[in-house]
């Protein structure tokens, strides 16, 4: 079976008769086994994904195949639930908890012919940057096994990279799909605030979380795009906005557009050199095809770090109460009373850095800290929010680089959690402001790793921003 890179032409065999979607998923089965040394499956679905495609080889014999992701073979990261199976986030705290619904966004692609085939490995809580805070390990770069693949949805971003199957899904809290994707060579895409329900998504940061697609090309994220998207009665956050035809608007190549880049980001020193001169690189490409793009400043973003992690550790800090081992998942062994018992398995089920941020939410919210932390991070939110809207209201775009450095060695991080956190400096801004994000595989590095570029748009701009960088993807392959 080829290796497919789009749904396209997977579904152009599919009709033609040339394969069928069991020998697809035995295909993928068999690549899951033979790489499974990059752990980037927790749980893989066979019995399922197996009854699954020989039901719609049965629709589509029947004359009867119906859906735009017929034939898709996804996975899930280990936060969206899946009724019937289990769903962990990473975490031993949910040991044993099996989902009694699915996720707005799985049932989605459900109805849409897709075939879900497990669940990827994923920081805990999607609390990470290198997905080595999992309970089950970490998930390793296919590029180079002794890298890390991004986090939080590293093993999301691997399963694609490495052929595992053709798309997943990740979760984007403050860079946690386009990260990854960056570092694994992948299209990654977090939409709008609001315009993916987050229902049956397990909330980190619930002002931040948004669902988004990890594939090959800017095509199928575009078709899951017009697939997951759309208002939902379970999530009062989400927009009831029309969901545009995102996969049918991608070919108008004609436009100019002016794309604004951070000059004093880009040229600061302690970026990797490759990532700068590919980010220079670029800019020079588009200026050069006619786009006007121009440095432009915000003084502010030195602030977005510290405002992002004082603000989605306190939502974590409510949204974590809920794990106390009483109700389901994980509950410490004698413990002896209630207090003991939230102690305890909070103690043992939680890895170190949920405990970190936990402790930290709970201390920016507390008396006497409050308006120093948290209602000032607040107001700092509202002030980046303001000013990145505003130079979205000359410009298309927002170019920067996914993340300061190409991926870096398994354990190069682990003992400094601050440096850890400043690798998120050019994708948190996009979830403080709710705008849609995207990572595009552009270069490689001279150790011949992904470099990924990403651009941000206006609020539910995704269908030009998929526009652009499908045309920026076949400019730069010239």
């Amino acid at each position: 079976m080829p290796n497919y890179r789009s749904l396209r032409a997977l579904q152009e065999d599919l009709f033609a008769r040339k394969t069928t979607c069991t020998e697809v998923v035995r295909q993928y089965l068999t690549n899951i086994e033979q790489q499974k040394h990059l752990n980037a499956f927790i749980e893989v679905f066979e019995d399922t994904a197996l009854q699954r495609a020989a039901e719609l080889d049965a629709q589509l014999a029947q004359g009867q195949h119906k859906g735009k992701l017929f034939g898709l073979v996804i996975g899930i990261k280990d936060n969206i639930v899946f009724k019937g199976h289990s769903s962990t986030s990473g975490s031993k705290i949910l040991s044993g908890f099996v989902s009694p619904y699915s996720a707005t966004v799985v049932e989605r692609l459900l109805n849409e012919g897709a075939i879900i085939i497990g669940r990827c490995n994923c920081d805990e809580f999607a609390m990470g940057s290198t997905n080595e805070s999992s309970y089950y390990g970490a998930v390793k770069n296919p590029v180079n096994p002794a890298y890390v693949p991004g986090g939080s949805s590293g093993g999301s971003a691997a399963a694609v990279a490495a052929d595992l199957c053709l798309a997943t899904l990740g979760s984007d809290t403050g860079g946690s799909v386009r990260q990854p994707a960056a570092f694994c060579g992948v299209v990654g895409l977090k939409p709008t605030y609001g315009r993916v329900s987050r229902y049956g998504l397990m909330a980190y940061g619930s002002s931040f979380d948004q669902i988004g697609p990890l594939t090959h090309s800017v095509e199928d994220a575009a078709l899951i795009m017009e697939v997951i998207a759309g208002a939902d009665d379970y999530d009062a956050t989400s927009s009831s906005r029309e969901v545009p035809a995102y996969s049918q608007l991608l070919s108008d190549n004609s436009l100019k557009y002016r794309i604004a880049y951070y000059r004093d980001a880009i040229e600061n020193p302690s970026i990797h050199p490759d990532i700068r001169n590919t980010a220079l690189q670029l800019v020079e490409q588009l200026q050069q095809a006619g786009h006007t793009v121009e440095p432009v400043s915000i003084k502010e973003l030195d602030y977005i770090v510290p405002a992002y992690y004082v603000l989605t550790t306190a939502e974590a800090s409510s949204n974590f109460s809920r794990y106390d081992g009483v109700r389901y998942g994980y509950r410490a062994d004698d413990a002896g009373d209630l207090e003991s018992t939230y102690k305890r398995t909070r103690s043992e089920g939680f890895g170190k850095e949920v405990q970190r941020r936990i402790m930290s939410g709970t201390f920016v919210l507390s008396s006497g800290y409050y308006d120093a932390y948290y209602s000032k991070a607040q107001k700092v939110r509202r002030l980046i929010s303001d000013k990145t809207l505003q130079v979205l209201k000359d410009y298309d775009f927002i170019l920067c680089p996914a993340a300061p450095t190409p991926a870096f060695k398994i354990g190069e991080k682990t003992d400094d959690p601050i440096a850890m956190y400043l690798g998120d400096i050019f994708t948190v801004q996009a979830n403080l402001v709710g705008i849609p994000g995207i990572s595009v595989p552009v270069s490689t590095s001279s150790e011949g790793l992904p470099i990924g570029m990403q651009f941000m748009a206006g609020k539910f701009e995704e269908a030009k921003l998929l526009a652009f960088c499908q045309y920026l993807l076949q400019l730069i392959s010239k």
